[in-house]
């Protein structure tokens, strides 16, 4: 039977210290070894068929460290079970004993979720925006991009320059030659978008095209206004939200913000180290700006999950696994056989339906 002791600090952080006996940490190592035993090929033996001592032997200390790796978080779990510790961040584990055939103590740094006062979230007034109409030169403009797109590409239709002698697959109408079932003009400039474009683009006609793109606009339109009425309501959740933020989410929120801005400029072709120094400014000084709105995102975050609490908003287990049955990646989804990213994703999942039983409460104010 595991023991634990609990030690709760200022700014919400708990120090849980766990002793583990040997009886129970039997099962977690035979589990490892099996599994990593499947996928060890040794000289001699089958990739997997290898006896389990000679497999224990050669993976060496990798063993203990992926047995560590799922078992501190599981036992955890099983320590916390009936506390009102509530980890809102990754614990940080330590170490502290052990040795195959002998206890497990080590030390859980935990983050708890921090006491939070929400004012009257039923009485939220936010106004759903007017999805604006898609015109006809935001599809034209699309259709446009597509073709000059199509059209650089090889085989397609190229522009003919003076004095060229282009190769017709076929003769198109008066005055125009067919290239690779596009059309240029004899004078060498090439038509706008036709029906064989879209065709290219998996459409029948070119009006057909124009319907999907207009469709395909219209959708992303809708569902930025979505974004945009979602997040008008959770602004007014952080406004009515009143507690003390915890230093660490603060800095693991600055950081989610940095790596937003990381991929952002890596699409733009450039470094980070580049991007501040053309904005004259320090990795430091960016947080700083920062600051105030990463606050308010942890805000946000606790007032929702304090509204799924006082809603008894919960994700099932099935409801849970059939997210995780979502996902196509096996190696992926293999992460999920740990308790630590069910519990993140039932977090996920738990803000999701706490956000949709809000939009419910403001449209029925």
């Amino acid at each position: 039977m595991i023991t634990k002791n609990i030690n709760k600090l200022p700014k919400s952080i708990v120090e849980v210290t766990i002793t583990v006996p040997w009886a129970d940490m039997a099962q977690s190592w035979d589990a490892t070894l099996q599994r990593l035993a499947a996928e060890v090929e040794l000289p001699g033996f089958r990739k997997g068929a290898a006896p389990l001592p000679m497999v224990e032997q050669n993976l060496g200390t990798k063993l203990q460290d992926e047995v560590l790796k799922t078992a501190m978080p599981n036992f955890l779990i099983e320590a916390l079970k009936g506390t009102d510790i509530v980890p809102i961040d990754y614990p940080k584990y330590d170490l502290l004993v052990f040795t195959k055939g002998q206890e497990l103590q080590f030390k859980a740094t935990i983050t708890n979720r921090p006491q939070v006062s929400i004012g009257q979230y039923k009485g939220i007034k936010v106004t759903r925006p007017t999805p604006k109409s898609v015109t006809d030169e935001e599809v034209q403009k699309v259709i446009d991009d597509l073709y000059k797109r199509w059209r650089s590409r090889p085989g397609n239709i190229q522009p003919a320059s003076a004095g060229q002698q282009a190769s017709a697959s076929g003769t198109g109408p008066s005055g125009s030659i067919s290239f690779n079932g596009g059309k240029a003009a004899a004078n060498g400039q090439v038509e706008g978008p036709d029906d064989t474009f879209a065709k290219a683009m998996g459409a029948t006609t070119l009006a057909d095209l124009k319907a999907k793109v207009r469709k395909d606009l219209e959708a992303n339109v809708s569902y930025n206004n979505e974004l945009d009425y979602e997040e008008a309501i959770l602004q007014e959740v952080e406004k009515i939200t009143t507690v003390e933020l915890p230093e660490i989410l603060i800095q693991d929120e600055l950081n989610r913000m940095l790596v937003s801005l990381q991929r952002r400029v890596a699409d733009m072709g450039l470094l980070l180290e580049d991007y501040l120094k053309s904005q004259g400014k320090t990795l430091e000084q960016l947080k700083n700006e920062w600051r105030v709105q990463a606050e308010k995102n942890v805000r946000m975050e606790l007032g929702l999950a304090q509204i799924a609490q006082m809603e008894n908003v919960a994700i099932s287990d099935a409801e849970l696994q059939a997210e995780i049955d979502k996902i196509q990646d096996a190696k992926v989804k293999q992460q999920f056989e740990a308790q630590e990213p069910r519990l993140h994703l039932r977090h996920a999942l738990r803000q999701t339906r706490t956000l949709d039983l809000l939009k419910k409460l403001v449209a029925s104010s």
